[in-house]
């Protein structure tokens, strides 16, 4: 049957857990072929699969040299909108110009490169923002911690 979503090359699949059936009964059998899959883009995907891996391997390679893991929060959070930032022992090196350092707080070191400067702003606000939403995220960790002690104590 065709997508719900109207898309072409796209099919609505329904996942049943088997353990729940008890019965199946067949309304009626299927007389025509069913369509072609669809091809697969196999460079796409081997691009997707070594994107993947060398990420993992960054991840790791951080967790191996013994980055906080505030640090590789802050990689992941700058990470996801400049892909070009990599590990270079526990400093995150952006784009071959910036490179943040630890420990808290996390400084921005920039070359005399003039290339690294419309980069500079835009990377100490991303950096500044992660922390405050990380800061913003443990209020509220604490907060809530504390309504639910309370309210273990109230009922008791």
């Amino acid at each position: 049957c065709p997508s719900s979503s109207g898309k072409p090359n796209h099919a609505d699949i329904l996942l049943v857990n088997l353990q729940y059936v008890s019965e199946v009964e067949i309304i009626n059998d299927r007389t025509e072929t069913p369509p072609p899959l669809a091809s697969l883009n196999v460079s796409k995907l081997a691009n997707k699969a070594r994107t993947e891996k060398e990420e993992k391997m960054s991840q790791a390679y951080a967790i191996s040299a013994g980055v906080s893991l505030e640090g590789q929060q802050l990689f992941q959070t700058i990470h996801k909108t400049i892909k070009d930032c990599k590990w270079q022992e526990k400093n995150i090196v952006v784009m071959e110009e910036v490179v943040i350092a630890p420990p808290p707080p996390w400084v921005l070191f920039l070359p005399s490169a003039p290339l690294s400067l419309p980069l500079s702003l835009p990377l100490s606000l991303q950096v500044e923002k992660h922390f405050r939403d990380v800061e913003s995220q443990k209020v509220l960790q604490r907060s809530q911690a504390q309504q639910t002690q309370k309210d273990t104590s109230l009922s008791s």
